[in-house]
Formats: C-alpha cells, structure tokens, sequence
C-alpha cells in the first residue's frame, strides 16, 4: 500500500519517531531517506493485527493524511478485525511518502493574498 502525507514535524526528528514507533510495534523498517526537498520516503511491514496501531502511530507522529489515505487505512483495519484469524498475522507493507514543512519555515514562507 503506498500512503502520501504531509507534516509540519522537522524530518529527521520524524523519520527516527516513526522508526521507532514501528519497531516497538513489531514491525520492520525496510527502508528510509530523506531527499532534498525534505520528503520522506519509508518502506516498513508489520503484522495487520497491528493496523490500528500503526495508523494511530502516524497519526499521533504528526502526519497528515487526505481523505483518500484515511479512507485505505481505515479499509485495511476494518479487514483485519473483521477477519483477525485469517489475515491477523499476515504481513502488511506501507510504502509512506511524506512532504515536510517544518513549522518554522511554515511561519517564515510568505503568504499570498487573494485580490
């Protein structure tokens, strides 16, 4: 599943919260970077059972979703509970991809006013 997001959080500050959180929940960081415009790219697994973790994890990170995103992660928690002894343990992929606009540079980027 590919995920897109945005967050205000600083990225290296974000990426190791994200780490982190998804490895204290069972799950693997395949990979993650940072490119030069200050978007996120992680590969990471965990077990569906975990979904709601995971998505609450992201959420409580400071990514924002759209619609749409919100609308595949509640999709595939919704799956898993309802069919936990089938699909529980198999292993879900998230390939996330967050534009970050640390706050600071938020309040410094000036702001167009419509005429």
């Amino acid at each position: 599943m590919e995920i897109k997001g945005s967050s205000v959080e600083e990225s290296a500050r974000l990426v190791r919260t994200l780490a982190d959180s998804i490895v204290a929940l069972g799950g693997w960081v395949l990979s993650q970077g940072i490119n030069g415009s200050g978007v996120i790219i992680m590969l990471f697994e965990f077990e569906r059972q975990k979904c709601a973790d995971i998505y609450c994890t992201l959420i409580g990170a400071g990514v924002e979703l759209n619609l749409n995103e919100h609308a595949h992660l509640t999709a595939l928690c919704q799956c898993t509970n309802g069919r936990q002894m089938e699909c529980g343990k198999e292993i879900a992929s998230i390939e996330l991809e967050v534009q970050t606009f640390p706050a600071r540079a938020a309040r410094q980027a000036p702001t167009s006013q419509a005429a």
